[in-house]
């Protein structure tokens, strides 16, 4: 069964280790934010992918969420020594590597396509991982400390300042890759993932062709927000500061008409009449990943659910 999955984040990268497990080799295909991305140390930073990458070849370290397992940060110690910026966004070694090889990859003339797909192959990953678009897209927040590029809110700013709004940078030329559309019309089912859905799904979405791309795959989605609260991440204080409802529901709400199917978490049953209000089918399962087996199980009942809905 050919799945794609839309994810950025902790949780879109957790759902895609289930799946890459519970998928055969090659199966699976994961269309991954890059609004995120940034420029640091003269380098391309692209932590969703990173995250992604890191995930699926068991490295990531499982405490801070982010970065490679064991890293050590020398080089980012002799970086601050030597004036350089922003060395608050802690890159550690083995993963200043990885943004290395992309940048080298790139500055070769590769699409960041090619280059996520060099690197996944390199660390013996099977599934697609694939960038939501090869150009530049940034997302932009509106708060109350003025506008700030996402990387300066999110580690800079420690996600302090309250979210007004939020403006995508490059959107106008941006357009989303060949392989992810072709991945969408391909797949048998597609999944947006437990992701936040203001700056993790929004900027995916919001690429020419991608919403009616996913409206036309009858797709599922998780969602991020459990009992009122997100897992993980801004997520909660994005939407209440954004002026809409910290509920499954409020993120059904963003969904409605681009999704079929949305799944909540057990502990949001309750909500389920108010998600079919909105002409969406609801499931209910247990959708909090805290061990290899839950993504695995959460996986295996998305694919299960998955071939009822299409059929």
């Amino acid at each position: 069964m050919r799945v794609a999955l839309l994810a950025g984040g902790t949780g879109g990268a957790k759902l895609a280790d289930g799946f890459a497990r519970v998928l055969a080799p090659g199966e699976l295909s994961v269309i991954v934010n890059v609004a995120d991305d940034t420029e640091l140390h003269g380098l391309r930073v692209s932590p969703d992918i990173d995250s992604v990458l890191y995930t699926l070849a068991g490295l990531l370290d499982r405490t801070t969420g982010w970065g490679v397992a064991g890293d050590t940060r020398t080089a980012l110690g002799m970086l601050e020594r030597l004036g350089a910026e922003r060395t608050w966004f802690q890159i550690g070694d083995a993963d200043l590597a990885t943004h290395v090889r992309r940048t080298q990859l790139i500055r070769d003339g590769a699409s960041l396509t090619d280059a996520t797909a060099a690197m996944a192959a390199a660390l013996g990953i099977t599934a697609r991982i694939l960038p939501a678009s090869d150009d530049r897209l940034r997302t932009m927040l509106q708060t109350d400390a003025g506008e700030l590029d996402f990387q300066d809110y999110f580690v800079g700013h420690r996600q302090e300042p309250e979210v007004r709004g939020v403006r995508l940078d490059g959107l106008d030329a941006a357009r989303p890759t060949p392989a992810a559309l072709a991945a969408l019309a391909e797949a048998d089912l597609v999944v947006i993932g437990p992701s936040n859905p203001v700056v993790s799904i929004g900027p995916i979405l919001a690429l020419s062709g991608m919403r009616e791309a996913v409206a036309a795959s009858g797709a599922m989605a998780v969602s991020p927000i459990v009992a009122g609260r997100a897992l993980k991440g801004p997520a909660d204080r994005m939407l209440a500061s954004l002026g809409e409802e910290v509920t499954a529901v409020g993120v059904a709400r963003r969904y409605a008409g681009i999704v079929r199917a949305f799944v909540l978490d057990a502990a949001d049953a309750a909500l389920a009449s108010e998600v079919a209000a909105l002409g969406l089918e609801p499931r209910v399962l247990p959708t909090v990943m805290r061990s290899d087996a839950d993504r695995d199980a959460l996986a295996t009942a998305l694919i299960q659910g998955g071939g009822i809905l299409n059929r």
